[in-house]
């Protein structure tokens, strides 16, 4: 079993998520926590659409990626020891740094992002 080491394994998640960062609202960007909104907002209520996070916590370091909520297929595919890693439906806890499954992470994010884009929700149509 790999070693806790919170701070590495946030630096690694963070890394996934940053290349969106340009084209996205940074919701959040401090050494605990990055996040991101799309530019699309809910038409009902003009709420933001979340895309993702990560957060440095007490047990774990989480990856928020919204998409699988939206998109559950997407989880299909996933390898037996990232599924093990996932709490709810959109989230996956680590305590280390975890390259395959990083990599995994990274191609899931950007299938995620694909599918808001071809859906229309990464930004409004008017806006």
């Amino acid at each position: 079993m790999a070693t806790k080491d919170f701070p590495a394994a946030f630096t690694g998640l963070r890394a996934i998520l940053e290349p969106y960062g340009p084209e996205m609202e940074v919701i959040a960007d401090t050494d605990v926590e990055y996040g991101l909104n799309t530019h699309w907002r809910r038409p009902k209520d003009g709420y933001p659409g979340y895309f993702g996070s990560v957060k440095l916590g007490k047990r774990y370091v989480s990856y928020y990626l919204m998409a699988l909520y939206s998109f559950p297929e997407l989880v299909d595919d996933l390898a037996p020891e990232l599924r093990k890693r996932m709490q709810g439906k959109s989230c996956f806890n680590f305590t280390a740094v975890d390259a395959e499954l990083f990599s995994q992470l990274e191609t899931l994010t950007r299938q995620g992002y694909e599918k808001l884009a071809v859906n229309g929700l990464l930004d409004n149509a008017d806006g």
